[in-house]
């Protein structure tokens, strides 16, 4: 059995009218899975808010007051994030979703999916990308604390690069981040470069493949299978978090990759086995997506993947144009990881 949170004021994580990030998706999501007969099989949880403690544990005092403040009086978080009313308690609801999954793999759950999680912008002290709180460090510290974890694995497939999930453990072993992305030369935040593989203890433990505009499923499915199974089998995490964006949709208005729905279910079934594998424990965030009916069928398909089930939503396959650029960055990055992991 599958565990999905939610919660009415997920709808309320709204930054605008005019911004790509509107409330939406929550209760879309919800009601498209009704409609297709997933929640017959998914128990749903109610959330409760993230405690400050829990924040605390990843973010400076500092920045969880300027949040606070923000919210009380609106505002501007960076150029790209504004900060309405009420938005420490709709991003700390956000985040409560996350820890709830992370407590739930250890009572009664091999998989738990928060429908509004993977704010991988927010760094300990910063943000921006629409993001307030990282969630994944949250649950992250969470589990560490309250179960004694010393392996975390993130697997990060988000057409925008984690740069604040990256900042916070890039000189930190016991925490693997892999993660697939468009070049940052090409998208924001510019980070996620091939070379940027952790610093000091942590050097072999962050994993950057960045990816051309253009690049397909084909191309796409190719490179995640040749680096991510080998790379989670190797470190053997107690923990599995994928950060399951789906603005790698050929039809998101932010991004340039060209990825159909069915990538999503088998990027999915992937990782269900790698879990299986691994640590039966589970943890997904359904992440950006800024095409709200298309990301909702993707995140349908995701679920399909989780669950085991067929009857998935397609679509005709977008034209290849860089398979060759693909190829070198993963042979690049298979040379530059070869002192830490082996790709074969």
């Amino acid at each position: 059995m599958i565990a999905i949170t939610y919660h009415e004021e997920y709808n309320k994580y709204d930054l605008g009218v005019d911004h790509p990030l509107v409330g939406d998706k929550p209760k879309k999501t919800l009601d498209f899975f009704m409609q297709k007969q997933l929640m017959k099989e998914c128990d749903l949880l109610t959330v409760p808010l993230a405690s400050e403690q829990d924040l605390l544990r990843v973010h400076s005092s500092a920045y969880v007051n300027k949040i606070k403040q923000l919210s009380k009086t609106g505002g501007m978080l960076s150029l790209d994030t504004p900060a309405p009313p009420g938005i420490y308690e709709y991003a700390r609801r956000a985040t409560g979703g996350t820890v709830l999954c992370g407590r739930k793999l250890y009572e009664n759950y091999d998989i738990t999916v928060n429908p509004l999680g993977g704010f991988h912008h927010a760094g300990r002290e910063n943000s921006s990308g629409f993001c307030f709180f990282n969630d994944i460090a949250v649950v992250i510290e969470y589990l560490r604390k309250t179960f004694n974890l010393e392996r975390c694995a993130v697997v990060d497939v988000d057409v925008h690069h984690g740069n604040g999930t990256q900042e916070i453990y890039y000189d930190d072993p016991s925490v693997l981040t892999i993660s697939l992305h468009q070049d940052g030369r090409t998208l924001y935040p510019g980070t996620g470069a091939l070379e940027k593989i952790g610093r000091d203890k942590g050097e072999g433990y962050t994993v950057n493949l960045p990816l051309p505009p253009g690049t397909g499923s084909q191309s796409y499915l190719s490179a995640f299978t040749f680096l991510v199974p080998p790379l989670i089998e190797q470190f053997q995490p107690e923990v599995l978090i994928y950060q399951s964006g789906v603005d790698t949709h050929h039809s998101d208005p932010l991004a340039d990759l060209q990825l159909t729905f069915s990538t999503y279910y088998h990027l999915a079934q992937t990782m269900k086995e790698l879990a299986s594998r691994t640590c039966e424990k589970l943890l997904v965030l359904f992440g950006g997506g800024y095409n709200s009916d298309a990301s909702v069928k993707a995140y349908y398909n995701i679920t399909c993947g989780l669950m085991g089930k067929s009857s998935i939503i397609t679509e005709q396959e977008q034209h290849e144009i860089i398979d060759s650029q693909v190829q070198d960055n993963v042979r690049e990055l298979q040379r530059i990881l070869s002192p830490f992991w082996t790709l074969q």
